[in-house]
């Protein structure tokens, strides 16, 4: 798989550290419940289809990536840089 880092360009995958769900960019306030950062800790889908994943740039430029990709063709659709991703939901 190849993914494309907005800083670097295209890229081999093996560049890059697999985080998890890019959904991890949606904090729970520091003073919610517990069963709220229980889930957002503990509990993730497993779909099938389009995502949208976190990547660290570990071998290149040391990024935050938001990739989204098809989980059942492994076809890259789409990179972001996380930072941008944050600042767009401020």
């Amino acid at each position: 798989m190849r993914i494309t880092c907005p800083l670097c360009g295209e890229r081999d995958r093996r560049e890059f550290y697999y985080q998890g769900d890019a959904v991890m960019l949606n904090r729970p306030e520091p003073d919610a419940d517990a069963s709220v950062w229980d889930d957002y800790l503990h509990n993730r889908d497993n779909p099938a289809g389009t995502t949208r994943d976190l990547w660290y740039h570990e071998s290149g430029c040391g990024s935050w990536i938001v990739v989204t990709r098809n989980t059942v063709t492994h076809e890259v659709l789409g990179t972001e840089l996380a930072s941008d991703v944050k600042e767009a939901k401020a």
